[in-house]
């Protein structure tokens, strides 16, 4: 975990106000509680915070979020809109490579953690984004993505499971993706499962 930058990318589309997890709290509030203790683990080994993202059909970047700031993070915010995926990949692998030519990434890379509930809207061009990335890489362990589904939405379990089999196939130089779908999960809330990626 140490020396490696950690980017959060969560779904904020309409669906993220289902209240079906457990206790009947919705997958929004669900999202805040794991994002809280993502930042809370991270800080203990990188004071400067992680880099969060709110998306649906459009996206905003947070950068530096400590735990402190979470709050007032999903305060501004509320779910709605579309499953624009595709976007706030882009932004986040180019905002890495950008910081990589300027030196300023850290020595063991980075991590993206996506939290989302739906299929994206547009499926091929989240795969061609992250095929692209992957062969400006110099080497596999230096850029890792990891999906994760909360809902049950089954053609979002689908497409995640393409992911993770079909991308070396589709061209990637590397398979950098990890996804967890629904059925992974078993008992693990998702503050444990995002804990379980960056501990990888």
């Amino acid at each position: 975990m140490q020396n490696r930058d950690y980017t959060l990318i969560i779904d904020k589309s309409g669906s993220m106000s289902t209240g079906d997890q457990p206790n009947g709290k919705t997958r929004w509030a669900i999202a805040q509680e794991s994002t809280l203790a993502l930042a809370r683990k991270c800080e203990e080994f990188d004071p400067d915070g992680i880099t969060v993202y709110l998306f649906s059909g459009r996206f905003r970047r947070y950068d530096n979020v400590t735990s402190d700031k979470v709050t007032k993070i999903y305060q501004e915010n509320e779910p709605m809109g579309r499953t624009d995926l595709a976007a706030v990949l882009q932004d986040a692998f180019d905002n890495y490579f950008q910081r990589k030519a300027a030196g300023k990434t850290k020595e063991n890379g980075e991590t993206i953690l996506v939290i989302t509930d739906g299929e994206p809207d547009d499926r091929k061009a989240v795969m061609r984004s992250i095929i692209e990335a992957s062969r400006k890489l110099d080497r596999d362990e230096e850029l890792a993505l990891s999906l994760i589904q909360v809902g049950h939405d089954s053609g979002a379990t689908a497409f995640l499971k393409a992911l993770d089999d079909q991308l070396e196939s589709a061209g990637a130089k590397f398979d950098i993706v990890d996804t967890i779908t629904i059925d992974d999960m078993e008992d693990l809330t998702l503050a444990e499962v995002l804990l379980n990626a960056i501990n990888d």
